[in-house]
């Protein structure tokens, strides 16, 4: 069963996203179309709390808590060199107890196919981690991206190319590879990480693309590397959205470099074999009202079956009801499918943003 899911996903994603975000301010904080020029300095942030309510057995655990609470700052220093800065004030996200830097870099606009960061930003991997936090269509990321795709933010040197206007878009950087907390030192060993990913529009509606990532994660270790790559498409017909992922990964892991944009704990991955996708589709029904759906699917080991708890499916269903602009208001119902023996965990989740 779990090979004809992927086959069926694999299909749907070479028959048929364009942004290459690395912060969490608008579509690329380092586009050509955006501040550089403007000499201005922008303040921006935004505020989630959220309601957590788990369908366990015994007591149901429930919770409220500040998914996450950021403000940054972002604009121009001289000609063509711009900054971005950004503080992630919430003690729900990477074990941190303080206020901790999540995004800082300087970007040299050479040009718009030649934009150059330097500093703690996303890495360029995944549709799913390029959607800026407060432009989530679901709550929670696709559990494959928490889990393959770690450390999610990192310390680097990058090039980025294109924008929202061309068919293509690139990115391409060498990265530490450990993270930007919960481990120290911060570069673990001698070696660097390569990523990159890419997108096509093929049509006004269609968008595919292609992430790749290699590397050596673990400590004072040069010799064991790990290999990521991962296929995404995008289609917008008006109302409706529909996108999708496939990503595969093998070799080392370290746990300990964590996700670093507030997503589920990764778990012990080193010298195994695991993939994942997911598919979501969103209706706007009018400016207010977008029903949700995601089905997704993560196997921690491909190489075995019959484990519980190796490999997992999960259902979302939910909205998303925008009073405005700055407001937004989600509701998610996760059902959680285990294939071996059948587990109490299915959870709803509230939350209310405020960006400004």
């Amino acid at each position: 069963m779990k090979l004809i899911y992927k086959l069926i996903f694999l299909v749907l994603l070479f028959s048929t996203s364009t942004i290459l975000s690395q912060g969490c301010d608008v579509d690329d904080p380092s586009s050509s179309s955006d501040t550089t020029g403007t000499k201005k300095i922008k303040l921006f942030g935004y505020l989630q709390p959220q309601f957590d309510y788990n369908f366990t057995d015994g007591d149901q655990n429930n919770t409220f808590k500040f998914r996450r609470a950021r403000i940054g700052v972002r604009g121009d220093i001289y000609e063509d060199f711009s900054y971005y800065f950004m503080l992630e004030a919430s003690p729900f996200i990477g074990n941190q107890s303080d206020v901790y830097l999540m995004d800082v870099f300087i970007t040299y606009h050479a040009d718009n196919w030649a934009r150059i960061s330097l500093g703690s930003y996303k890495q360029p991997f995944s549709l799913d981690l390029a959607t800026p936090c407060f432009a989530l269509t679901t709550i929670e990321r696709a559990i494959v991206v928490d889990q393959l795709v770690t450390p999610q933010r990192d310390f680097g040197i990058g090039i980025f190319g294109g924008n929202k206007y061309n068919r293509l878009n690139y990115a391409v950087a060498i990265m530490n590879g450990s993270g930007i907390g919960g481990f120290k030192p911060l570069d673990n060993n001698t070696k660097k990480d390569i990523v990159g990913r890419a997108t096509y529009r093929l049509t006004d509606f269609l968008t595919v693309g292609g992430s790749f990532r290699y590397g050596f994660p673990l400590l004072n270790d040069n010799e064991s590397d790990r290999t990521t790559y991962g296929f995404e498409f995008l289609a917008e017909l008006n109302k409706l959205k529909i996108q999708g992922e496939y990503i595969h990964d093998t070799g080392a892991y370290l746990t300990a470099a964590g996700g670093g944009c507030g997503g589920l704990d990764p778990v012990s991955l080193d010298g195994l074999t695991s993939d994942g996708a997911y598919i979501m589709a969103a209706y706007s029904v009018n400016e207010k009202f977008q029903p949700v759906f995601k089905w997704e699917y993560f196997d921690q080991n491909v190489d075995v079956s019959d484990i519980p708890g190796i490999y997992q499916e999960r259902m979302t269903f939910g909205f998303n009801y925008f009073f405005n602009k700055m407001y937004r208001l989600q509701i998610n119902y996760f059902a959680n499918i285990e294939t071996v023996t059948n587990v109490d965990n299915d959870q709803i989740a509230a939350q209310i943003q405020v960006k400004f």
